[in-house]
């Protein structure tokens, strides 16, 4: 069988080289082609011994997933829709600013847990991506954008897993992908510029601050167990005693000391003044930085976005208490290429894609 050698991280790299009987230095040089140069071609890594790369023309390949889609915000937000196969299709974003390039990385085709203000839950889940497919999406959008970029350095310099998916829900996969954005030899990513988002899996938490510590961001959205129970059912299984408790843990490890709560802003639902009040109770023994985030609309959602005075207000009252307190600013939503909005195409076996529930509202 053929092996992709996306699929491996330099260990991995490491051990497949050894089942061929070549010494660590060919699986290094391999690998700096691969990431670094984000060469496919195994006859144009002249610097690998021939026979080596005939020998992996035939056994081995390098297969990201195919582009099929790539649309281009009037921000310059753009949005690349990569195939996975059997009807399933993810989406990656690329977000330019002026002192760094972000990337948005998927991690599963749809979304198994249900959150009820998101686009990508809504459609259902189908499956987790593989390491290939994962760090694939990194290595198709360097290969894309580096050719117009023009400058020494390369157009992504942040990662951030915020795209469909709960990353900690296909762990295993996604630290593997992790290590090669931080290897030197690959994409040499710092860890503060690598970013795990997730609703609060508090045991992958802690594995993760094991494993492959990088900067956290965990999506909060509602003050009390009560309103997130309805907002992100995950909830019900890691309550927020639990959570506030993991985040905690977690800053022993991580490379910025502090968490970022990520809030969406859904008028009428967790945006008043005494919600702020309220999460200023229960963070107040986490370091921690809070990106309210206005609600991306998509259809039959139920949900409205704050008016701006509004999130301008919940802000206040944080700041107010010394809190961190940004804005996000609303990005490639002219091609739902925006938080929440992420939907790619996903031949849901979940079942959620045909529940449409109704207006949430206190």
């Amino acid at each position: 069988m053929t092996v992709n050698l996306l699929d491996y991280d330099a260990a991995g790299l490491n051990g497949y080289f050894a089942t061929l009987g070549e010494k660590p230095f060919r699986a290094k040089q391999v690998l700096r082609w691969l990431h670094r140069n984000g060469e496919g071609d195994f006859s144009r890594m002249t610097d690998v011994a021939k026979s080596l790369r005939e020998r992996l023309a035939i056994e081995a390949c390098v297969a990201a997933p195919p582009l099929v889609g790539d649309s281009l915000a009037r921000d310059g937000t753009r949005k690349f829709l990569f195939d996975v196969g059997r009807g399933n299709a993810i989406e990656t974003v690329f977000i330019p600013e002026e002192d760094r390039g972000t990337l948005c990385v998927s991690s599963q085709a749809g979304c198994a847990l249900d959150c009820a203000f998101c686009s990508t839950g809504r459609q259902g889940f189908s499956r987790n991506l593989t390491v290939a497919e994962i760090i694939g999406q990194l290595w198709q959008a360097n290969r894309l954008l580096d050719a117009a970029h023009r400058t020494d350095e390369r157009a992504v310099s942040n990662v951030v897993m915020m795209g469909m998916g709960e990353p900690l829900a296909n762990f295993d996969n996604v630290v593997t992908a992790l290590r090669l954005m931080l290897d030197d030899n690959a994409y040499g990513l710092s860890r503060r510029r690598v970013t795990v988002s997730t609703s609060g899996m508090v045991p992958m938490m802690d594995a993760l601050g094991a494993a492959c510590p990088v900067a956290l961001a965990v999506s909060l959205h509602a003050p009390n167990d009560a309103l997130r129970d309805r907002l992100v059912p995950l909830n019900r299984k890691y309550p927020l005693a639990e959570l506030m408790a993991a985040c905690r843990r977690y800053l022993a490890v991580a490379p910025r000391d502090f968490v970022t709560f990520e809030y969406v802003m859904l008028a009428g639902v967790n945006d008043r003044d005494s919600d702020a009040r309220e999460l200023l109770e229960l963070v107040r023994d986490v370091p921690c930085k809070f990106n309210l985030i206005p609600f991306n609309p998509f259809p039959n959602s139920g949900f409205s976005r704050s008016r701006p005075e509004r999130i301008r207000r919940f802000a206040e009252v944080l700041m107010a208490a010394g809190i961190v307190t940004t804005t996000r600013k609303t990005r490639g939503d002219d091609i739902a290429a925006a938080c929440g909005q992420l939907a790619g195409l996903v031949q849901d076996r979940s079942g959620r894609a045909s529940r449409v529930p109704g207006e949430l509202q206190r």
